[in-house]
């Protein structure tokens, strides 16, 4: 896209680009969404309702589709795509890095993904192909085969003409990798060593073969903590023979690092991470009533438990009064450890090595924050409602609910990723289900048995 665009945007601007394209003037429009970066295109698009979207969309030089596709978020550009014609999609996508080519087909359905690929050029769809071989979310499936290689018998003089006489080096790249005849990696050389070394110096002499390759089939989210711990700016990625396939670069794995921060925190709320803030309303029906039938279901649990109470509920009105605090408290500090544990896992700082340790740190934590506040609690309700059994009755269940809770709260998400199935999606309710039961029955049968 063009750079003539500067200033920054704001939600003035967007409102005053709607209103340019409610009151006809799509002169306007189209001209200030040209001189917009894509970035700021795909904000506007993902900012604005499905009628007004497709309008902009239209509006939108073709030319530039490919760039604003690239942008945007998963369930905004899969509403946009369904919309245009296989031809539409495969001119966007001419030219686009193959690891964005290849997330764009997968998001595709099934006919129109067909329709694409065989309205591909003979090297895009060559280069999706290998893409795609690839399972998602893998290194192999965000990579790039935009590579520059040379051989180590090689002087830096031959290296500068071939870079000279190619024109440019693909974006964010700070090495060029040297293979052997068999495509074998056998190290790199960066470009700051090229250009301060003699023009006679041989490739062999200067390479760096300390190099940590990504192997294709890696979990991408591994990747990025690779990248993250060795500030890397791109990383050359290897099959299992170690023939170099292509690179990931810095620009990929943040924008990896920031959709799980943001899968984290959506899958809180049993939300998809890309879920379209103006998606149809019948859609976001449909994705929100799934999580909130589970959450039903485990609400009716805790409160079958305490239907077991129901005749010492009926007799003594004030452990209705006091039921629901054991549990919330328990869901509180359940809730702290759970979202430790989470941030751990996706961080990698868990391993078999260190699960008992954490267990038992959290275990710990658990019974000190459970005598803090059941002494607490105790105080208040003898003093409230001159009952000291009811108070400790309910000291009682407050120590053994925090205790639950820091348990809860390590092995819940730790099981749940055993079995591939995402903590940060299920294992808020399901702490809080163990929270509020065991919550309910420590105080609700300790008092059947002391009081009734």
């Amino acid at each position: 896209m063009p750079e003539a665009y500067e200033q920054s945007l704001s939600s003035q601007t967007l409102h005053e680009l709607t209103a340019s394209l409610n009151r006809g003037m799509f002169v306007h429009v189209r001209n200030a969404l040209h001189n917009m970066p894509a970035c700021d295109v795909a904000f506007i698009l993902e900012s604005s309702p499905v009628k007004s979207r497709m309008a902009f969309w239209q509006l939108v030089d073709s030319e530039f589709h490919g760039e604003i596709l690239e942008e945007l978020s998963d369930d905004v550009r899969n509403s946009i795509l369904r919309q245009m014609m296989p031809e539409a999609v495969a001119e966007a996508t001419e030219g686009m890095d193959t690891d964005d080519l290849a997330d764009v087909l997968r998001s595709l359905p099934e006919q129109l993904y067909q329709d694409v690929l065989n309205s591909l050029d003979a090297q895009d769809r060559h280069r999706a192909e290998a893409a795609l071989a690839y399972e998602e979310d893998t290194a192999g499936s965000v990579m790039n085969t935009d590579t520059v290689t040379i051989r180590p018998d090689v002087t830096v003089e031959v290296v500068l003409r071939y870079l000279r006489r190619r024109g440019e080096v693909p974006e964010n790249t700070d090495s060029l990798y040297v293979v052997d005849k068999d495509d074998c990696l056998i190290g790199d050389v960066s470009l700051a060593g090229l250009i301060t070394s003699q023009p006679e110096t041989v490739i062999e002499q200067l390479m760096n073969t300390d190099l940590v390759p990504i192997p294709a089939t890696m979990p991408e989210t591994e990747a990025a903590q690779m990248f993250e711990r060795h500030n890397w700016i791109s990383a050359p990625v290897v099959n299992e023979q170690n023939h170099l396939l292509g690179r990931i670069t810095i620009d990929d794995m943040v924008d990896i690092i920031r959709e799980d921060a943001e899968h984290s925190m959506m899958s809180m709320a049993g939300l998809d991470d890309e879920e379209d803030t103006f998606a149809p309303v019948v859609e976001s029906t449909q994705k929100r009533s799934i999580w909130l039938g589970v959450n039903l279901l485990t609400a009716l649990l805790a409160a079958t438990v305490s239907n077991f109470f129901e005749d010492v509920l009926s007799q003594l009105a004030v452990l209705a009064i006091l039921n629901t605090i054991v549990p919330s408290m328990g869901g509180v500090a359940g809730n702290q450890t759970l979202t430790l544990v989470i941030r751990a896992l996706a961080l990698g700082h868990i391993s078999e090595s260190n699960t008992r340790s954490l267990l038992i740190k959290e275990l710990t934590i658990g019974l000190l924050n459970g005598l803090i506040w059941a002494v607490l609690i105790a105080g208040i309700v003898g003093i409230w409602k001159q009952d000291f059994t009811l108070a400790w009755i309910i000291a009682f269940a407050m120590l053994m609910n925090m205790i639950a809770a820091g348990i809860s709260g390590v092995t819940i998400p730790l099981i749940l990723k055993k079995f591939k199935i995402d903590p940060a999606l299920a294992g808020s309710v399901i702490l809080t289900t163990v929270t509020d039961i065991v919550g309910i029955f420590a105080f609700l049968g300790t008092a059947s048995w002391l009081l009734m």
